[in-house]
């Protein structure tokens, strides 16, 4: 379902040094499947996130989604393809303050357009697969971590795509809402059939997934 082929991404340092964060890395994930990318700080996971949703480009190499050529697309061809069958969770949640869960929740489909009543029944329904029913008119202000980070979760699942990334979604959390969440996201990624990959630097969250990579001098492997 998702395929990266020889993935290079280099950065210029300034003084005409260059950088080589990722060398050569190839990938794949099947639908429905689990993954988790672990390495140490500035190991360049969150690069090879961003190049693999189509949020940053490689300097080398390709990554298909269902045979689409991702970084051959045109940004609005990207953008497109982002919103209807990518999802991503961050460690923090980036939920817009002035908007309440619900509204947060939506935007997705919102912005792909369609009808506003189902769209709000349907942010109503993730809401509630994610324990929030009773907070849906909160704004982010108003809810504790855990639960703006359920909100994330609601957000990225709204649209039911293909695949979600995942960047230290509980790294920003304490240990019971850690468990709490990505229990959470394993449980929803199974009801909604979809494929995920996560960067985690806890072991213990990566090895509930399918697979386990690791990324280190820029070179990805099976842990």
């Amino acid at each position: 379902m998702l395929r990266a082929e020889n993935i290079a991404k280099d950065f210029n340092d300034g003084m005409r040094k260059e950088l080589h964060v990722l060398n050569n890395i190839s990938f794949s994930l099947d639908r429905g499947e689990t993954s988790a990318i672990i390495g140490t700080s500035g190991s360049g996971k969150t690069t090879l996130l961003n190049i693999l949703g189509g949020l940053d480009k490689p300097t080398s190499g390709h990554v298909f989604l269902n045979d689409a050529d991702v970084h051959k697309l045109t940004e609005k061809k990207r953008c497109i393809l982002r919103n209807q069958h990518f999802g991503f969770i961050y460690q923090f949640h980036h939920l817009l303050p002035e908007f309440t869960a619900l509204e947060n929740v939506a935007m997705p489909l919102l912005i792909k357009g369609g009808s506003v009543e189902a769209i709000k029944q349907k942010a109503e329904k993730v809401l509630s697969d994610v324990g929030l029913a009773k907070r849906i008119h909160h704004k982010p202000g108003e809810l504790s971590g855990g639960e703006r980070q359920r909100a994330a979760i609601a957000r990225a699942l709204i649209h039911q795509p293909d695949c979600i990334f995942a960047d230290e979604p509980t790294g920003n959390l304490d240990r019971k809402n850690a468990e709490q969440a990505i229990d959470l996201i394993i449980n929803l990624n199974k009801e909604y059939h979809t494929s995920l990959v996560i960067v985690t630097h806890d072991l213990k969250i990566a090895e509930l997934m399918d697979t386990v990579y690791t990324l280190e001098d820029g070179v990805l492997s099976k842990y």
